[in-house]
């Protein structure tokens, strides 16, 4: 009865919940070894300028210091740098440029908060005094900031090898069909619009603790990291130059990551290259206010979309130019969300030409990198609100122009205008469903209500679809071991980290269900690269389409075992043995053997068939032979006080199709968690820097707004599922779901209410200052009725 109770598609509470709400979560900072000194890193307080000097005398000497070390240590002990992406180009074809990033700067600075100088002491307050004594002498320089003037002529240049602050260009699609679809197009409708710069601020800042091992040469990192496997493979081959065997990364609990963690950073670095050289463990644990100009951010990218439609409201072409803002240095992750997942911009529409064009350019900021959703918020938010603005310039219900133009579930599999193929899929099953839940029918009438109220209401939908969890060729397949104890408990090693989205629950169901194991006789770990030879990490929405299918394939691997061994205890054949229900039973008899008999006879060699060794642990690895396309549709209602450009969100409706779920109760609250963070960015989150002089105006939570309960309604969300076949579990992925329709469902709702004064297009944050001067521009007058 209990098991049943934990099966695949149960709404089970989380595992994790009650340790984590009792504060006895493991997270970095609370890694505490024998003889631990603190780092705390000097950083620039230019967004650009050349280094003079580093003077570090007055540091050494300060109470408690252990050691100061600099950019010339850095360079005397050859360490490798931070890497780059050598996979891009330029627009002449040419590789683009490889920027050198030591972990601490050297020569040139290049955004507020690059790394100088790391101060190690034997108590963090020691640590931050002694950073206080580091004198550098600099040399400011001109900086440039914002997105739109990086290519400006006569614009700071953030590298002398790349003369026009280009980092790559990048495009796909079909150029000259869509040049032929606009030439015959009974209409074009043109937005010019901005994606704002946004700080992933988890719960918990980033940190890192290094361990060396004189004895043996190894190196030992505790950090929140969402690819532990990943962030090995970088240090040990591109930095330490060690082998992959004397360099081990442990990730315990996460306190959010959403894409920010995905890489390595000069801390991750510092403190192992610290610990070797003091023969001592070294911990750095960032402030909150120092997260805001190291952790990579999201977003920032300034865009123009062009939609052709024939005279009947069909779409012909759609063309789509991207300035994509990658800071002062080009990582690995810095064109993803410009490139990998923009073929979400062909939503889910019958556009049979589409072209994109992404360009990547540097400027003196913190870099950027992948942000829930990772280019799929932006690109659902480019298709959906041209056509809320196509819809408006033609007179048509934005709903039914959407109708017009959806692709039929008959027609999959579909080759979109753009990159990819929907395997399945049935998104006018989706939109009619989450119209009806928002009663989109009576909503006439609450906007004239609202009208007389003095008030401007409106109402905007999104039909967001991404792309998750496929076979990206530079990750690791995902792996799991299933580890049968002899008492039949079981252990389970996943190679998917967990960042606080509840993948330990999620894959005790499918183990208990698969096997009949009671939950509590089942244990979950995962984020040490030692425990797995290989494994894929948390990301793009695939810790359980992919990491889930590598369990299921283990748990196969485990009943076949078991059935081999159940048919020599049974004197039965093997084909005749199944498991049910914690049972193997020999098919039209009475006759079996439970799951736990199975596993004490497994490491008993006499209980055992001859060619079979002891023991009942199975590795298995998944790599998905396609990606998976969650969809859903996103309806927004708002509320717009004219007087003070203030905007309530009052009813916020979403249905999606996320494939087969495992646990219902997860897929909603990662909806929930992911409408929030869309509807924070499109509200009111911006990461705003001078443009001239590259210092961040936003630099901590007095100035950088976040998203509070009050500030959204009570969320209705409804789902209905359509199985994939690309994985064995059949699901498509959630963890970005409910970010990559919010912006455009938002921003659809209030352009809505601001539409009947004349306001075409409002970019975001959707600030009350806004609001309401987009409402004066208008030369409207405020009414109220009491």
């Amino acid at each position: 009865m209990i098991v049943e109770k934990f099966a695949i598609g149960q709404s089970v509470r989380r595992r994790e919940d009650p340790h984590l709400l009792r504060g006895r979560g493991r997270y970095s900072d609370d890694v505490t070894l024998p003889r631990e000194a603190f780092g705390v890193v000097v950083r620039s307080p230019h967004a650009h300028a050349r280094i003079r000097s580093v003077s570090v005398a007055a540091a050494r000497t300060a109470p408690g210091v252990v050691a100061v070390l600099t950019a010339d240590d850095l360079a005397a002990d050859g360490l490798g740098h931070l890497p780059t992406d050598a996979s891009r180009k330029r627009r002449d074809g040419t590789p683009a440029f490889a920027t050198p990033r030591p972990a601490l700067a050297r020569e040139r600075v290049r955004h507020v908060g690059d790394p100088v100088a790391f101060v190690i002491a034997e108590t963090p307050a020691q640590a931050a005094d002694a950073a206080e004594r580091v004198r550098v002498e600099y040399e400011a320089l001109p900086a440039v900031a914002a997105t739109s003037d990086a290519r400006r002529p006569g614009a700071a240049l953030v590298w002398d090898e790349a003369p026009d602050n280009v980092a790559f260009v990048w495009e796909a699609g079909h150029r000259d069909a869509v040049a032929r679809a606009f030439e015959t197009a009974a209409h074009v409708t043109r937005l010019d619009f901005i994606v704002s710069r946004v700080a992933a601020a988890p719960l918990e800042p980033r940190g890192a603790v290094g361990e060396f091992d004189q004895r043996t040469g190894r190196y030992t990192l505790h950090t929140g990291i969402q690819a532990p496997h990943g962030l090995r493979t970088l240090l040990a081959e591109q930095i330490f130059r060690v082998p992959h065997s004397h360099l081990r990364v442990v990730t315990g609990e996460v306190g959010g990551s959403f894409g920010m963690r995905s890489g390595v950073y000069p801390e991750h670095v510092l403190v192992l290259w610290a610990a070797r050289r003091l023969g001592r463990p070294v911990k750095w644990t960032s402030s909150r206010r120092e997260g805001f100009v190291t952790d990579e951010h999201g977003r920032d990218n300034v865009s123009t979309a062009e939609l052709a439609l024939d005279a009947g409201g069909r779409f012909l072409g759609l063309r789509v130019a991207i300035t994509l803002n990658v800071g002062a240095y080009l990582t690995p992750r810095s064109a993803g969300p410009g490139t990998n997942n923009v073929g979400g911009l062909a939503g889910v529409y019958t556009t049979p030409a589409i072209h994109v064009q992404t360009t990547g350019v540097y400027s003196h900021t913190t870099p950027t990198g992948p942000y829930r959703g990772a280019g799929r918020p932006e690109a659902t938010y480019a298709i959906e609100r041209v056509i809320d603005v196509a819809a408006h310039e033609r007179g048509l219900d934005p709903v039914e122009l959407r109708r017009r133009n959806l692709i039929p579930a008959a027609a999959m599999p579909f080759k979109t205008g753009l990159v990819f193929t929907y395997d399945c899929g049935d998104f006018g099953r989706g939109l009619e469903m989450a119209l009806a839940r928002a009663d989109h029918g009576a909503f006439a009438k609450r906007r004239a209500e609202a009208r007389e109220r003095g008030m401007l209401r409106g109402l905007g939908l999104a039909n967001p679809i991404e792309v998750a969890g496929g076979p990206y060729t530079a990750v690791n397949p995902d792996t799991a071991e299933l580890r049968v104890n002899a008492d039949g408990s079981v252990s389970l090693f996943a190679g998917s980290t967990s960042m606080g989205q509840g993948n330990e629950t999620a894959f005790a169901q499918i183990v208990s269900e698969r096997l009949g194991v009671a939950p509590e006789r089942i244990h979950v770990f995962w984020g040490d690269s030692d425990a797995l030879g290989a494994g894929r990490g948390n990301g793009g929405s695939g810790a359980l389409t992919v990491g889930g299918s590598a369990v299921l394939r283990a748990i196969e691997k485990v009943i076949e075992r078991g059935r081999r061994i159940a048919a020599h205890l049974l004197e039965a054949a093997p084909a005749d043995v199944g498991l049910r229900d914690g049972r193997f039973s020999v098919a039209g008899t009475d006759r079996g053997v439970t799951f736990a008999a199975v596993a004490r006879a497994a490491y008993q060699a006499r209980s055992l068939p001859r060619d079979l060794e002891p023991g009942f642990s199975e590795t298995a690895a998944f790599t998905p032979p396609a990606v998976t396309f969650p969809n859903g549709c996103h309806v927004c209602e708002v509320e717009i006080d004219p007087a003070t450009g203030a905007v309530r969100i009052v009813r916020y409706t979403v249905v999606d199709d996320v494939g087969r779920m495992v646990n219902p109760m997860l897929v909603k609250g990662q909806i929930h968690g992911g409408v929030v963070q869309g509807l924070g960015q499109g509200l009111f989150e911006d990461l705003a820097y001078e443009p001239t002089t590259g210092q961040l105006l936003a630099g901590s939570f007095m100035d950088y707004a976040m998203p509070r309960a009050e500030d959204v309604p009570l969320f209705e969300v409804d789902s209905y599922e359509v199985p994939t076949q690309v994985n064995p579990l059949g699901a498509k992925g959630v963890g970005e779901a409910g970010t990559v329709g919010a912006l455009a469902a938002l921003l659809n709702a209030v352009n809505d209410a601001l539409a009947p004064l004349g306001v075409r297009h409002l970019d975001m944050p959707l600030t009350p200052e806004r609001v309401w001067r987009a409402i004066h521009d208008a030369g409207v007058t405020p009414r109220r009725t009491a």
